[in-house]
């Protein structure tokens, strides 16, 4: 099975820790900004303390993705988590205080390692129909990469999760506003070059290409093959656009 790559968010927020680091302290501050403190084996030590511990958190977090994107939330434990990212259990709860904390950062993770697709959107060499295609081209290739066996984490957490977690049920609403504010503007652009109806808001038709990719994936996970992917791609791609 190939596992996800994803990228390092600056914005992710760390969860509570029993201590401080060094460099977290207003001292250090000025001994990073400035240079001209000794360096002394103490300073070091803390220093790599620090970067043990993003280490360990990054190791988490990776292992999580993995995890809940191939079993689901409630398919797995914290001890799965911890035996796929090779730390102690224990160690867990000094990065996150709940496997839903987890749960909340693994699904912004997600949703930020789409953000090179999202780009697709708003390349205007290309016409806006043809942006479109190639955004849910490469998300089809995304289902294909996992052989068809993990749909799509958004879609997967709205199922599981929305009556059962409101942190992550608001998370998801966020994600899901800004995925279909990203598509409107294409759509948008669409409109005013003809190339589909204008009678319709285009948050609307936004919404449901969401909604209809969503089904799709998980009809993937059913059929484990690409046929609910043709199927979309020929209905919306000469009904809906032209």
């Amino acid at each position: 099975m190939r596992v996800l790559s994803v990228t390092q968010l600056p914005f992710c927020r760390p969860a509570p820790r029993r201590g401080r680091c060094l460099a977290d302290t207003p001292k250090a501050s000025g001994f990073f900004n400035t240079g001209n403190a000794p360096l002394t084996n103490k300073t070091t030590g803390h220093i790599v303390i620090c970067m043990a511990r993003a280490n360990v958190r990054e190791k988490l977090v990776t292992a999580g993705l993995d995890t809940l994107y191939r079993r689901g939330f409630n398919g797995c434990g914290v001890e799965d988590i911890t035996r796929a990212a090779g730390v102690p259990k224990g160690s867990f709860y000094n990065y996150f205080e709940s496997k839903e904390a987890l749960g909340i950062e693994v699904l912004e993770r997600f949703w930020q390692s789409g953000g090179p697709r999202l780009k697709i959107l708003r390349d205007h060499t290309l016409p806006p129909v043809e942006r479109l295609r190639r955004y849910f081209d490469s998300l089809a290739d995304v289902l294909a990469d996992w052989d068809h066996q993990t749909g799509c984490m958004i879609g997967n957490f709205s199922t599981e999760l929305s009556n059962q977690s409101r942190a992550i049920r608001e998370r998801l609403s966020l994600i899901l506003t800004a995925w279909t504010r990203a598509i409107e503007a294409c759509v948008r652009e669409a409109q005013k070059a003809g190339q589909t109806r204008t009678d319709l808001d285009p948050a609307s038709i936004a919404t449901f290409l969401i909604n209809a990719w969503e089904g799709t994936c998980s009809r993937t996970k059913v059929d484990k093959d690409r046929k609910a992917v043709e199927h979309f791609r020929e209905i919306v791609f000469t009904t809906l656009f032209r």
